[in-house]
């Protein structure tokens, strides 16, 4: 499984890299963001929102565990850290075999429902403003994107 890694240094690069993602997703994609609180999980997710052309105001799903949003396609946007020690499974396949595009914020939780196929993406927050991206692509679609997303 090859690695790729970007390096952002401002909120509005990240939001940048994540819209480009977006343009290359296609319905059913899964992408898992996993990285410490504050290291930019939801604004990555509110710049694939914007790329899918979402409208509303994306925030985190924490107390929901997911929101939904239409763009273009429609984003499911899930949160599954309080399914921490739980195998409490709330339709997963629905979404990740659905007409969107899910992005999971601690996956690791619910790891038995991911499908094989995704784009695992790693944040790590370096500084106040640089943040480095890990993608990890499980599968040829998702290399590919990758590829083109950041050579």
């Amino acid at each position: 499984m090859s690695e790729h890694k970007a390096e952002t240094h401002s909120e509005q690069e990240t939001i940048r890299l994540a819209e480009r993602l977006a343009l290359l997703l296609k319905p059913g994609d899964v992408i898992t963001l996993e990285g410490d609180l504050g290291a930019g999980k939801t604004t990555f997710t509110k710049g694939v929102a914007r790329g899918l052309g979402v409208k509303r105001n994306v925030n985190s799903p924490t107390f929901t565990i997911i929101k939904e949003y239409q763009g273009e396609l429609p984003l499911y946007h899930m949160d599954v850290y309080r399914l921490e020690d739980s195998d409490e499974d709330i339709g997963f396949s629905e979404y990740f075999n659905g007409e969107g595009i899910s992005i999971v914020e601690w996956a690791a939780f619910i790891k038995e429902y991911l499908p094989d196929n995704r784009l695992n993406i790693k944040i790590t927050y370096l500084d106040e403003h640089v943040r480095l991206l890990e993608f990890r692509p499980r599968g040829d679609h998702f290399a590919s994107v990758v590829t083109e997303l950041i050579g």
